[in-house]
């Protein structure tokens, strides 16, 4: 009998401490989380399919910068080819998918900038209407990427309040790193004519 009672009374203690420390408030943060992190990959797939446009669009001008359009494609590849879900998201991992998506960022900054040299292709509706979509995505992509530190700073700060940090990690709820500026960005472009 008093082993039946002690099972009880742990069991109920089990309740009552599982229901202080926040377990499906932990649930529901950590799908937030998921969930920006998914919006994230949504707004760089779509940068991805935009720039085959792009490339295409600037080849039929700029035929000899051949250089810059072979980076572009090259790293498109490459951002295409890494896949990453919010469960393998720790600080390593994250830099390698933030490195590979800066060095697609670079290679569009110098695709648009081949227009400059280009005059018929900066008046080019197809190209105008590309380059207008690009910057909107690169918006995109940087509100998305917000969203996302924020919803993992919501969610890191939680799993270390206590009670909650006594039990987040016996279920199995790790902090997530965030998205950090690109190097050199402290640094204000110089530009010059």
């Amino acid at each position: 009998m008093k082993k039946i009672l002690f099972g009880l009374a742990l069991l109920l203690g089990m309740s009552v401490m599982l229901t202080s420390c926040n377990y499906n408030d932990l649930v529901e943060e950590q799908e937030e989380v998921e969930g920006a992190w998914a919006e994230v990959q949504n707004q760089y797939q779509r940068r991805l399919d935009l720039i085959p446009n792009l490339v295409n669009t600037v080849k039929g001008y700029a035929a000899h910068e051949q250089n810059t359009l072979n980076m572009v494609t090259s790293a498109r590849a490459k951002a295409g080819s890494m896949q990453l879900s919010v469960e393998d998201l720790d600080e390593e991992t994250l830099a390698k998918y933030q490195k590979v998506q800066d060095e697609l960022s670079q290679g569009i900054g110098r695709l648009l900038a081949i227009a400059e040299a280009y005059p018929d292709l900066k008046a080019n509706e197809n190209f105008l209407a590309l380059q207008d979509q690009l910057e909107g995505t690169e918006n995109r992509i940087a509100v998305a990427r917000r969203n996302f530190n924020e919803e993992a700073r919501e969610y890191n700060a939680d799993i270390r309040k206590f009670p909650t940090v006594i039990y987040a990690g016996w279920f199995g709820f790790k902090r997530k790193p965030y998205f950090e500026s690109q190097s050199g960005a402290e640094y204000a472009p110089e530009v010059q004519f």
